[in-house]
């Protein structure tokens, strides 16, 4: 072999010792080494674990980032005092709840999350929840404010056990550098030329390697996202128990992951699993072929109702109540709409130029009629909630208004300004003389009277209104969506663009 391709040889060994160590892991025979011109294809040698004592690889590439870089930054904080040192510890013991987790992902496959909360891992963060309020809340010397928030800052990086690409988790560790950095460099700042304070600048140092380990191990490891063992790990990961903090450092590691037995399982928050279903269901099966259906009430054909020929053979439906007793329901329906009516009020307020007229009804007014005398032309009059009664204004008045009405006739002289209907249902207007503007919106059912005079004069806006109608000698219907109308000798036109009337 040339001296230019002993590089690439190499290369090339190692990928096929990677592949050989995954296809160990996952269970699948390697391919029968060839052999070219007296070679073999491949000359690396793997040995495959045969007991379950070996550690995965990526507990050993997590054993191998907590030695080199979690072990120096929590000495970095241990001299810096022992406030400092228990925040190390703190964060040593986030790594190690990190470790457990990993460790679950060996063990088992991915938990069904349709949502992908990642609720079933909250059992497991609470370790780490625990750590960083006590990291938060601890009340360190005020010298410690900026290393506090630092690592605050670091800590966020955790979230990547919980989170679904993209990004990737490695670039999400890696992203939060930068927050942390800011802090980190406040520190710097101020003990960069202080004598016998370096271990502020290694604080911040080995804060920054770990973040940036921790990105690597995530990127060989763990490029989607948590790992886990979809091919040969367990399914019942509800009755996961993660025990004591696992030892670090490459040492032999204590495990950390408790199987389910018979004697004692934790259950998960929301009940028992798929298999404790399962399991209690066999126990109700007998030696006789009765199973946990057996005793239960048999739905009938006549009550399964989504059966097609059920519907069509569906009775009629039976009055519950006599004829009588419905009368008597209407009726009181109908004195509960007119007593859940406030106060009759025909009144004048001096404040504002304005007559209130309120929850009048045909039993308020005397004949059905309610009067309004309009004694100067600054007034207003202002109709709200009244029913069943018509409203009859005398004068030259400033506007009208008519609010919440139901079956109201308006009748007025002249208005200088305008007459509006608001959310009114079957109402007439009527103007004995001039009216410039009229603006109607969500009415349903409203008829306009107006003399031949006021129809060249009158502007029509609506909006949100439908069944509106106006009547001047001819018979005039416009509409939200469609225009009717009849030419009559006046040769009169309606124009739907700003439904307005004129000679």
């Amino acid at each position: 072999m040339s001296e230019q391709l002993k590089p690439l040889s190499a290369v090339l060994d190692n990928v096929l010792a990677r592949l050989a160590c995954l296809e160990a892991q996952l269970g699948v025979a390697p391919p029968p080494m060839s052999t070219v011109d007296g070679a073999t294809t491949a000359t690396a040698t793997v040995v495959v674990p045969d007991n379950d004592d070996e550690l995965h690889p990526r507990l050993t590439g997590f054993d191998i980032h907590i030695t080199n870089s979690l072990l120096p930054f929590t000495s970095a904080c241990t001299s810096l005092g022992p406030d400092m040192d228990t925040i190390g510890s703190s964060v040593h013991t986030i790594w190690n709840t990190m470790r457990n987790i990993i460790e679950l992902g060996t063990l088992y496959k991915k938990p069904f999350d349709p949502d992908n909360t990642s609720t079933y891992l909250q059992p497991h963060l609470k370790p780490i929840q625990d750590a960083m309020s006590s990291i938060r809340l601890a009340r360190l010397d005020r010298k410690f404010d900026y290393h506090i928030k630092a690592i605050m800052e670091m800590l966020s990086c955790v979230s990547w056990m919980v989170m679904m690409p993209p990004p990737s988790p490695s670039v999400f560790v890696k992203d939060t550098i930068g927050a942390s950095d800011f802090w980190a460099n406040k520190i710097r700042k101020e003990y960069k030329d202080k004598s016998g304070d370096e271990g502020h600048i290694k604080f911040c140092d080995t804060m920054k390697a770990l973040v940036l380990d921790l990105s690597s191990y995530l990127k060989e490891h763990h490029l989607s996202g948590l790992a886990w063992n979809n091919a040969n790990g367990r399914e019942d990961f509800v009755s996961a128990k993660v025990g004591g903090s696992s030892s670090s450092g490459g040492a032999s590691s204590e495990k950390t992951v408790v199987p389910s037995s018979s004697s004692g399982t934790m259950k998960a928050p929301g009940g028992a699993g798929a298999g404790d279903i399962f399991a209690e269901l066999k126990k109700k099966q007998t030696g006789d072929g009765s199973s946990a259906a057996t005793g239960l009430k048999k739905v009938t054909k006549d009550q399964q109702t989504w059966r097609k020929e059920y519907k069509n053979d569906e009775p009629p439906v039976q009055p519950v109540a006599p004829s009588s007793k419905l009368t008597a329901s209407s009726s009181a329906f109908s004195a509960k709409t007119t007593s859940s009516l406030g106060p009759p009020k025909c009144e004048y307020q001096e404040r504002g130029c304005k007559w209130n007229v309120e929850n009048q009804t045909k039993e308020t007014c005397e004949g059905g009629v309610c009067k309004v005398a309009v004694t100067d032309a600054k007034q207003q009059v202002y109709i709200y909630k009244c029913q069943n009664v018509t409203i009859q204004i005398t004068g030259k008045l400033k506007s009208v208004i008519v609010d919440s009405c139901a079956k109201v006739g308006v009748v007025f002289d002249t208005a200088i300004s305008a007459c509006e209907v608001v959310n009114c249902k079957s109402v007439q207007v009527q103007s004995t003389n001039l009216c410039p503007s009229f603006s109607i919106d969500k009415t349903d059912g409203i008829v306009i009277h107006l003399t031949n005079e006021a129809v060249s004069q009158s502007v029509f806006v609506t909006s949100k209104s439908s069944e509106m109608n106006g009547e001047s000698g001819i018979c005039l219907l416009f509409a939200v969506q469609c225009i009717a109308f009849e030419m009559d000798s006046n040769d009169m036109i309606v124009s739907f663009s700003s439904l307005s009337m004129r000679n």
